[in-house]
């Protein structure tokens, strides 16, 4: 019999670079019965699991492992079995991560919950790139938005976000493009800048820039498709040129 308390830990891995997990994951990770990891964390992290059982529960381009419902199932029946699961997401869980429900579904059943950030693509890519999505004289605040909701529509977040001086990061909206480009054409911002950054922090990393007027040109001229976030704005205009970009994937990332 288990004599291991039950619990579950969602925890963010961060944006792709395995250098950008917070030392709190990395220790969660060590202590984790089971890990449940998606499909936009970097496995070099689960080498940090070294005594956990792995799962892969993650999704591409719509084919899924497993169902969301069947996702919180497994939860439960492997925290009354092994103990300890840690759900391992990208980015930050709690930003179009899905964390928040899954600990609402486990709580049902008197288990252990904990959250553990992390740090969310939408800020970082950008910043890989050296766009702030925040400069004095260009932007004052920034939406995040997902390009695809819960009914696979584009947000009608993003309606207000144009009319709007603020950065906009779009994430999960390359399926979307040709529709945002026409929303920000409204507002007569075709000559806006536009970022878009494909497998951004990691050694893939590919991107494209442009305005609304041609971004649709560059991603056809680049090839650029998901996983890739949208930043619109000025401050794609004010990027700063990095001399040094810390993007070393570790050789022994445990010691």
């Amino acid at each position: 019999m288990m004599n291991k308390t039950p619990k579950l830990t969602v925890v963010g891995a961060g944006p792709g670079d395995p250098d950008l997990i917070t030392l709190k994951a990395i220790k969660a990770l060590k202590y984790a019965d089971v890990v449940l990891y998606d499909a936009l964390i970097n496995e070099v992290l689960l080498d940090y699991a070294s005594n956990a059982e792995k799962i892969f529960v993650g999704k591409r381009k719509g084919c899924y492992a497993y169902q969301q419902e069947q996702i919180n199932e497994l939860i439960v029946s492997r925290a009354k079995s092994h103990g300890h699961v840690v759900r391992l997401k990208g980015g930050d869980p709690f930003i179009f991560g899905r964390g928040a429900e899954e600990i609402d579904y486990v709580q049902q059943f008197d288990i252990e919950t904990e959250m553990v950030p992390g740090i969310s693509s939408s800020l970082a890519v950008p910043a890989y790139q050296g766009i702030p999505l925040t400069k004095r004289g260009a932007s004052e605040s920034f939406w995040v938005i997902t390009g695809t909701t819960k009914s696979h529509k584009l947000s009608q977040d993003v309606y207000q976000a144009a009319k709007s001086n603020a950065t906009v990061a779009i994430l999960m909206g390359m399926s979307k493009l040709s529709e945002i480009v026409s929303i920000f054409a409204a507002e007569n911002k075709q000559n806006v800048p536009v970022a878009i950054i494909q497998n951004g922090t990691t050694e893939n990393e590919q991107f494209g820039f442009g305005t609304i007027e041609n971004i649709e040109q560059v991603v056809a001229d680049k090839k650029l498709s998901s996983p890739a976030i949208i930043v619109i704005g000025e401050v794609v205009n004010q990027r700063v040129k990095l001399t040094s970009i810390c993007k070393e994937v570790q050789e022994e990332i445990v010691s």
